[in-house]
This record gives structure tokens, sequence and C-alpha cells, in this order.
């Protein structure tokens, strides 16, 4: 009867930590962290075709997104898909592509410094040639950084705020390429 009662023990505890562990991995992807599979080329070669990255889903409760930043992000036309690229322009900012460069309100944009390592070509509706586009307050505007094989913002327009999932910000796989993702 002892071992009975011992067994049931052992077995409830083996299924409470069980259950804990599930709501606690729950919670911290629903909330603070996941992971990422990158399935394109559209970031090269900042990210590459099948890294793996951590998101902190928490950061923009607590500020802005900043320019520069690499966010993930539901893609408007179909928010069941996930995508993942560089913040350029935000609410109510003029944003322009000249001679590879972004322009944001008519000046050329030098900071961060990561946008000058990065050519932009003009393509699609929203990013062409002697023309630019206000982000409407509430939106922001992103580009692949190889620009010349990305499908964002220059075709599909602007995302909402509400569609920011988190800033990419560790690469964990593969693993001679770790390290935090500028």
């Amino acid at each position: 009867m002892a071992k009975e009662i011992r067994k049931k023990h052992v077995a409830r505890e083996w299924a409470e930590s069980i259950v804990i562990a599930l709501l606690a991995a729950l919670v911290i992807r629903t909330f603070i962290i996941e992971a990422f599979k990158i399935p394109s080329g559209s970031m090269k070669p900042t990210l590459e075709i099948g890294d793996r990255i951590f998101v902190s889903k928490f950061i923009y409760r607590y500020k802005e997104p900043q320019r520069g930043d690499i966010v993930v992000f539901r893609y408007p036309e179909n928010p069941k898909k996930y995508f993942v690229k560089r913040l350029i322009a935000m609410g109510n900012e003029v944003v322009g592509i000249e001679d590879g460069n972004i322009t944001i309100d008519g000046e050329l944009v030098k900071n961060p410094e990561i946008l000058q390592k990065f050519y932009y070509y003009n393509k699609g509706q929203y990013g062409l040639q002697d023309s630019e586009v206000q982000v409407p307050d509430e939106n922001f505007y992103f580009l692949g950084d190889n620009s010349a094989f990305s499908k964002d913002s220059r075709y599909w327009g602007y995302v909402p705020r509400k569609n920011i999932v988190g800033k990419a910000f560790l690469r964990f796989w593969p693993l001679w390429r770790i390290g935090l993702v500028r």
C-alpha cells in the first residue's frame, strides 16, 4: 500500500512539473521571447536563409521602435505570415529613395550608419524614383537589406503598429553565426 501511495505521489509530482513547464514555455513564447526561422534572402547579408533568431516581444511595450531596428511583424496583406525587415521610417515621416540612399523628410539618412551599408533600389508603387511617400500615423515603412530581391514596403505599403511582433536581437543558429542582430 505504501508503495502504491509513493507511486501516485511521484506521478503527481511529474505531472505538476510538466504542466508548470508547459505553462512557463507558453507564457515566455507568447509575451517575452519567440524564435523565428529566416525563410528568404531578403535580409542578406545581415540574415541568411535558414538563420534562426530570437525576437523580443516585450521591448516595444516600453520603448518605441527605432530606425534601423530589425523587426518581425505580421504581413499586412496576410496577417498569418510573419516578415522580418529593417525599420526605415515611422508615422508622419516622408520617405524617399534617392541614388540608393534613404531620405526622410527630404534629408539624407546618416544615422543609424547601418543604412549607409546597403543600396536601396527604386521599385514598387511606394518606392519609385523621384517620388516620396508619407507614412501614415501609427504605421511603419520597412525595407529588406537585400533591396534588389526584397518584397517590402516599396511594394505593399505600410505596416500598422498593431502588426509589430518584436525586435530581432540574437541569431542563435547556425552555431558559427551566433551573435547579436544589427
